[in-house]
């Protein structure tokens, strides 16, 4: 017979970090705990003249989705139309551990699965016009 999960209380709750897409030089992941201007200014340096991309994506998971939004229109509204945006919004599966309060008996953490929300915004320069 299957030993009984240990009461609610016994457990600490240990969120695990998401999978991350590859990290290249114009990807910028957005969290909540870095200030936005920080964040804002970051993008920007990117796009200019000496940042060397010429296209950036935002990646911004779960709460920071509004300012990942946010990010964008920011820079679109001060690159005076020479931005172009494209959103694309996904599901990305986390999975946190239920990890048992102290040594006990050395059982292995229980996992629990959910899904979080997601936005991927391409800031890139538009052409100029001919």
């Amino acid at each position: 017979m299957a030993e009984p999960a240990p009461p609610a209380a016994e457990l600490a709750l240990r969120r695990r970090l998401p999978p991350r897409l590859p990290r290249r030089p114009g990807d910028v992941y957005v969290n909540m705990q870095t200030d936005f201007k920080a964040q804002l200014s970051r993008c920007q340096k990117l796009l200019g003249p000496g940042g060397g991309c010429a296209e950036i994506c935002i990646h911004g998971l779960g709460l920071a989705i509004n300012r990942a939004i946010n990010i964008a229109l920011q820079l679109q509204a001060g690159g005076a139309g020479a931005l172009r945006l494209a959103a694309n919004t996904s599901t990305v599966p986390l999975a946190d551990g239920l990890e048992p309060q102290g040594d006990e008996d050395g059982r292995p953490p229980l996992a629990r699965a959910r899904n979080n929300s997601a936005i991927h915004i391409r800031v890139c320069r538009a052409a100029p016009p001919p």
